[in-house]
């Protein structure tokens, strides 16, 4: 039979004995054929009879094939996961994020078990027990927020004791202590069969890896080894980016405080730059100006520097831009708060966007610092508050001075008015003292605010007079002015402007008079601009402004050149025109309705006309002169022009004295 078998076959699994039975065996192990294939020669050798002995040989044939085909899948599965392992251990080396390496690490662990789920817990020293922190494959949001307590279910269990732990039915399992919260979420998920592995990081325990299905199914020793392994890999992995994180802390740390230190360093710079600024403004005569512009330069924001004497305030800006112009009547009313507190505690104080600081003597308030459109920190307010000391001491120094200018300006003024004759020589040399020039031509300006406050008012004067080149002072209770000028309106309205912020509200009554003609000009004048004022009281017109000539005839009586001609054409020129142009008599129907005492038949008695030709007239007579004709000021005001046309009409001098004397 032997015999037969070694010479029937012609190829390979032909003859099922022998060596080529063993052949048969081996192309099979080649092919990776499926085990049923194996059984094939054992078969077909004893459906032909052979010898019980050869069977027997191919069938220990068969078995060791069958070995050797299970070692060499097992041997290819262990090198497929080791070379996974080895693929995610050094893409677990290149990351850099805590959160990616522990995505990575779910993904890896579902795709080399195949299961349905895979998710990582990290302990929670404070709290205790483990925390869910990253999932792969989960539906359910109660199990990705999931907190397992220490020693409950299967991976508080696995966390408690550091071994791996296994289960096919984690509900039928009894050897974990079950609790409420982690059954729910398991059975919403809908898992069944789970491996736990414990994550280890130096010796420390720090969380679960796990690996789940939704079915029954029983996980091999390979599979806990090759998770385990997997797991030791995420531990160096978390632990090298845990370094890395702590690493970039420390770095943001270190460079905020670097960037703390360099912000120090560069107030304390600041602050060293604006002490030697303000030292050096004030050994050089700075005014507040210069203080404004330095404080804009340092700190970078804009900086309004009040007078609360004089009520005028300077702007800077860090372009370098510096004006002056009185302080505006409307009031922050936040900025105010902080004005009442900086004086209060000596601080700078933050007023929405704006900071404040009071420069004061005492408790005596002298100004006020709002800086804007900058960020301070603590150095750079004591940069502020230095500048309000330095200002409050150059306004000390300010006031100081005026007060003496004034002095020596009203000195000066007073003399002019009183006796300008005496020594013309001297009170112009004088003058020339004060940048003043008596020759040129002047304005007097007379100006009273009733329940102000006498000394900001002198303040203003005299900072007018200074800007100006012209001379300041005060009689019987008013400020006196003589400004450089030739428009007494236009020089009186500057004034005017720049008295009423010191007023703090109070009307500002000006009369005005001019312009002089040499030194001996400025009495007279300073006596009309005197009577306008009190003309300006009576008539109940406080905080107006009025030349004589604005006050109409009131003005002809009180001017020094009486102008009656002008005046009688200001008040009676439209209906003049009108008579002249078209041979009417409106002027003489005026003066008739007058005389009647503003009767209109007894006008037409006396003009010998019809009462609707009167009514006519007047009518006429408001459209040409205006329709307030007929009120009592304005009514005195044209009878007093129609006495004076009638006057000149005749000849008369009205300076008292008669033609041809």
């Amino acid at each position: 039979m032997e015999r037969e078998l070694n010479t029937t076959p012609s190829r390979p699994g032909d003859d099922p004995a022998g060596v080529s039975g063993q052949a048969f065996f081996l192309d099979l192990l080649l092919r990776d054929a499926p085990a049923v294939e194996y059984e094939r020669p054992v078969l077909r050798a004893r459906a032909r009879g052979a010898d019980p002995g050869a069977v027997a040989e191919l069938e220990a044939a068969k078995l060791t094939a069958l070995r050797v085909r299970s070692v060499m899948r097992d041997r290819r599965r262990r090198e497929s996961e080791l070379g996974a392992l080895f693929e995610t251990a050094n893409d677990l080396a290149g990351m850099r994020s805590l959160d990616q390496v522990l995505r990575a690490i779910v993904e890896r662990a579902r795709n080399l078990l195949g299961t349905d789920i895979a998710y990582l817990t990290l302990s929670d020293p404070e709290a205790g027990g483990t925390v869910m922190r990253v999932t792969s494959g989960s539906v359910s949001a109660s199990f990705q927020r999931l907190r397992l307590g220490a020693g409950k279910g299967l991976g508080g269990l696995v966390a408690t004791t550091a071994l791996p732990y296994v289960t096919a039915n984690y509900f039928a399992d009894p050897r974990f202590a079950h609790a409420e919260n982690i059954d729910h979420a398991v059975r919403e998920e809908g898992l069944v069969a789970i491996l736990g592995v414990p994550l280890k990081m130096n010796g420390r325990d720090v969380g679960v890896l796990f690996a789940a299905n939704r079915r029954e199914r029983p996980f091999a020793h390979s599979e806990v080894a090759l998770l385990s392994s997997l797991a030791a890999h995420a531990a160096i992995a978390i632990d090298s980016a845990n370094l890395i994180d702590d690493t970039r802390r420390a770095l943001d740390e270190l460079h905020t405080v670097n960037e703390r230190l360099q912000r120090h360093t560069a107030s304390v710079e600041r602050s060293a730059a604006a002490h030697d600024r303000l030292t050096d403004l004030v050994l050089r005569g700075g005014g507040v100006r210069e203080v404004a512009a330095a404080i804009a330069e340092v700190l970078g924001g804009s900086v309004t520097v009040r007078d609360v004497t004089t009520d005028v305030t300077v702007t800077a800006t860090p372009q370098g831009s510096v004006t002056e112009r009185p302080h505006p009547q409307e009031r922050d009313g936040a900025v105010e708060e902080a004005v009442r507190v900086a004086l209060a505690s000596g601080r700078a104080v933050r007023a929405g966007d704006a900071w404040v600081a009071s420069a004061a003597a005492g408790s005596e308030p002298l100004g006020t610092l709002v800086l804007r459109g900058v960020r301070l920190d603590e150095t750079d307010q004591r940069v502020l508050e230095r500048a309000a000391m330095v200002t409050a001491l150059l306004l000390l120094i300010r006031r100081s001075v005026s007060e003496t200018e004034h002095r020596v300006r009203g000195d000066l003024l007073n003399e002019l008015l009183e006796n300008p004759a005496r020594d013309p020589a001297s009170l112009r040399e004088r003058a020339a003292l004060l940048h003043a020039d008596l020759d040129a031509p002047h304005v007097l300006v007379v100006a009273e605010a009733p329940g102000a406050d006498p000394g900001r008012l002198r303040s203003a004067a005299t900072h007018v007079a200074e800007t100006t080149g012209g001379l300041a002072g005060s009689r019987a209770g008013r400020l006196v002015l003589a400004l450089p000028g030739t428009d007494p309106r236009a020089v009186g309205r500057r004034a005017a402007e720049e008295l009423a912020p010191a007023a703090g509200g109070a009307p500002v009554t000006v009369g005005l008079a001019g312009p002089t003609d040499g030194p001996g000009g400025f009495g007279p004048a300073f006596s009309e601009a005197a009577r306008c004022v009190e003309t300006l009281r009576a008539l109940g017109r406080e905080g107006d402004l009025a030349t004589a000539e604005d006050l109409g005839f009131s003005g002809l009586l009180l001017g020094r050149d009486r102008d009656v001609p002008g005046f009688v054409r200001s008040a009676l020129g439209p209906l003049l025109e009108y008579d002249e142009q078209r041979g009417t008599v409106l002027v003489e129907t005026l003066r008739a309705y007058f005389a009647a005492g503003g009767n209109l038949s007894r006008a037409r008695t006396a003009l010998h006309i019809h009462v609707n030709t009167v009514a006519q007239r007047l009518e006429r007579i408001g459209r040409l002169i205006g329709e307030d004709w007929q009120h009592p000021d304005r009514a005195l005001e044209l009878q007093l022009a129609l006495h004076l046309h009638g006057l000149l009409d005749q000849g008369v001098d009205l300076r008292g004295e008669q033609p041809g004397r």
